[in-house]
């Protein structure tokens, strides 16, 4: 991307019908990455709390941890729309709470919108709030991971004709309130296209099918970057795009081989050299100390700096 993502820009490429692309990413290294892959949109979820701090569910996270990783994100990512979620018990008493929440991850944290989870009036009205405080907002329904209480755990949503028509209702009070698009999670195809072409603004799929405006996957997900006991719990709908986790583990395997046998660091990555006559200085500074142990350490390693024995 030769310019930064705009709200214009993703209304055009959605008036286009060209699908638009968007990221799960929790740190600086990361957004780099989304941001150079040309990445139309990053979103920096609570989903971190599962991912990045290891906690079971997504609840625990506080607004504070939600503002590091935006920050982080922030000077990582120039280019792609920036997206900070709310977090569990910051926008769910009052609208005012969620207003003050909102302008805290734009204006501290740098986003660019915001995203909240839910449908129901409490929801519609806490959009509305923000939608008119001037912050572009991002709603989300089906398996909204905040309310797995309620959902009784991680479950697919809209599986009978009520429950999918009760999405589509809140899709279009979300987008009514003022959202600008509306995440669509672990619903049926038939459902979340039903939802998408119903709506005037795009929707985002995450295990909803190809007929959604766009995708979003996990950085750490669509990567195969988490270790292999999380691929047991991955979600069926992710698909690994890599496999950097087993690179990872090879890479860590090697290293811990290397240095348990002295092969690392070798000549190559010890690029530091102490002048000869200084050397010499130094060795006889330690001797008149009488720290010889010292002096015959140094000794030693400039031995092995001059022929790579040791």
């Amino acid at each position: 991307m030769a310019q930064k993502v705009t709200m214009r820009y993703l209304q055009s490429k959605y008036a286009r019908k060209e699908p638009i692309t968007m990221v799960t990413a929790y740190d600086y290294p990361s957004a780099v990455h989304v941001n150079q892959a040309g990445i139309d949109m990053c979103l920096v979820g609570d989903s971190a709390g599962m991912v990045a701090h290891g906690y079971d569910t997504t609840l625990p996270v506080t607004m504070t941890e939600m503002l590091s990783h935006c920050k982080a994100v922030k000077r990582g990512a120039n280019k792609s729309f920036l997206v900070g979620d709310l977090p569990f018990g910051s926008y769910e008493q009052a609208p005012q709470q969620a207003v003050e929440s909102a302008v805290s991850l734009v204006k501290e944290g740098g986003m660019d919108a915001i995203k909240l989870e839910g449908g129901s009036a409490s929801r519609i009205t806490a959009v509305k709030a923000i939608h008119d405080a001037g912050i572009a907002v991002m709603g989300h329904i089906g398996l909204t991971p905040q309310s797995i209480g309620v959902l009784g755990g991680f479950r697919p949503q809209g599986l009978t004709s009520e429950d999918a028509t009760k999405l589509l209702e809140q899709a279009l009070l979300l987008e009514a309130a003022g959202c600008f698009a509306i995440v669509l999670e672990c619903v049926p195809s038939p459902v979340g296209a039903a939802i998408t072409s119903s709506l005037k603004i795009p929707t985002i799929g995450i295990g909803a099918g190809p007929f959604c405006s766009g995708q979003v996957l996990v950085y750490h997900d669509l990567l195969g970057m988490m270790h292999p006991q999380h691929t047991k719990v991955a979600p069926k709908f992710c698909k690994q795009f890599a496999k950097v986790g087993d690179v990872i583990q090879e890479g860590l395997a090697k290293y811990r081989a290397e240095v348990s046998s002295g092969a690392f660091p070798c000549h190559a990555y010890t690029p530091y050299r102490i002048n000869p006559g200084q050397t010499d200085l130094f060795l006889k500074g330690l001797e008149s100390k009488g720290s010889l142990d010292a002096a015959q350490a140094a000794a030693s390693a400039r031995g092995w700096e001059e022929t790579g024995e040791r």
